[in-house]
């Protein structure tokens, strides 16, 4: 497992890195053209909940072996898992552009997802056991254009997120706790699933925090429909966190134009609005940390056959706008650098085992309540 990690970051993104480079070149709209499927979207049918009862449809799930989320960097002792129940999705992995999602037997597909969830998923796999659908995402493209069958691409990766969230309540022990997570699209995901399924409901109770990492949510306009509050403290329960990571000099112009132009989960404008920022090495928002504070980042080697874990690496400071900054002088991860000094593809393995003992600390305090 370790020997296939970082085909993480080579694998990984070619996605990122052909859009980056064709971006720096020739800017947005080339993009568009090169991304964007040309196709009309395809109606599919809803997979029922109950064909999640297959492994088969997980990366990972109990009663699966030898899966990404089982990796550890060399190092670090495997544990005995804590008690919660771990729901995670994972990002963006296909490029097609020949439809608008992913067909859930599509071998280079499923092959970038699990190289994501090796470096992501597994951070949580000592607070307990980690489940990760498998789903049909939206196509890279979806998110580069308004076209509406991006959205109706999205819609139907949703849906299947959701019918694999209730077979994975279906098979949980009901009074166990549960950590939401994901990254990027499935983040996205994450906060329509809170705000449809978890919001208001008794199932609030059990969550231990939701980590929407790679995605900007509004405290002004999204907060307050997600059913579950910022995290404030450290070892809080019951809370969000999330995070998107720069090199300064930080330019997240593409990100902010497309945030101020959007519509908050509230029906207001998220213009002008601060995006949540936690620092993932203090656990808390609107902070500054030292490198020194940072227990691990995973780097890969050269021959991209595994990583080690280094800790006091790389510092981290929230921006007024709600941005995290790595400062000027992030270490080599490798050619995978979004526009704008934008690291989202690290976004996890910059603070890896950070996120780790940050999901057992609020573990340990949700137990406590």
């Amino acid at each position: 497992m370790a020997r296939k990690f970082l085909y993480i970051v080579a694998t990984l993104i070619v996605l990122v890195l052909a859009g980056a480079v064709a971006y720096r070149m020739f800017g947005n709209d080339l993009l568009r053209r090169a991304m964007v499927p040309g196709v009309a979207f395809r109606t599919e049918p809803t997979i029922p909940s109950r064909l999640y009862a297959d492994k088969a449809m997980w990366f990972a799930r109990p009663g699966l072996t030898n899966t990404p989320v089982d990796w550890l960097p060399p190092g670090v002792d495997r544990t005995t898992p804590g008690k919660a129940e771990i729901f995670f999705v994972h990002p963006t992995s296909f490029v097609g552009t020949d439809r608008w999602n992913a067909a859930l037997d599509d071998a280079e597909t499923n092959d970038r997802a699990r190289i994501f969830l090796r470096g992501q998923a597994s951070a949580f796999s000592a607070a307990g056991r980690v489940w990760a659908p498998r789903y049909r995402q939206a196509t890279f493209g979806a998110f580069l254009t308004s076209e509406a069958a991006a959205g109706q691409a999205l819609d139907l990766a949703y849906h299947d997120i959701e019918s694999a969230f209730d077979r994975f309540l279906d098979e949980i022990d009901p009074k166990k706790p549960i950590i939401l997570a994901g990254h990027s699209q499935g983040a996205l995901h994450l906060t329509r699933l809170l705000r449809e399924r978890v919001a208001g409901t008794p199932l609030a109770r059990r969550i231990v925090a939701a980590y929407v990492v790679g995605w900007p949510v509004s405290r002004t306009t999204d907060i307050a429909s997600l059913g579950l509050p910022e995290c404030r403290a450290a070892d809080q329960a019951g809370c969000l966190l999330s995070w998107q990571s720069f090199a300064e000099p930080v330019d997240p112009s593409l990100i902010v134009e497309q945030y101020d132009a959007s519509t908050g989960f509230d029906g207001r404008s998220r213009a002008n609005t601060p995006m949540v920022c936690t620092n993932p090495l203090t656990g808390t928002p609107d902070a500054k940390a030292p490198a020194s504070a940072n227990l691990g980042t995973l780097i890969p080697d050269k021959s991209l056959r595994t990583a080690t874990m280094a800790p006091g690496l790389v510092p981290a400071t929230c921006g007024p706008r709600g941005f995290l900054s790595i400062g000027d002088n992030p270490p080599d991860l490798g050619p995978y650098v979004l526009p704008g000094n934008n690291w989202h593809v690290y976004d996890y393995s910059l603070f890896w085992a950070n996120v780790r003992a940050d999901a057992l600390r609020r573990l340990a305090a949700w137990e406590k309540r």
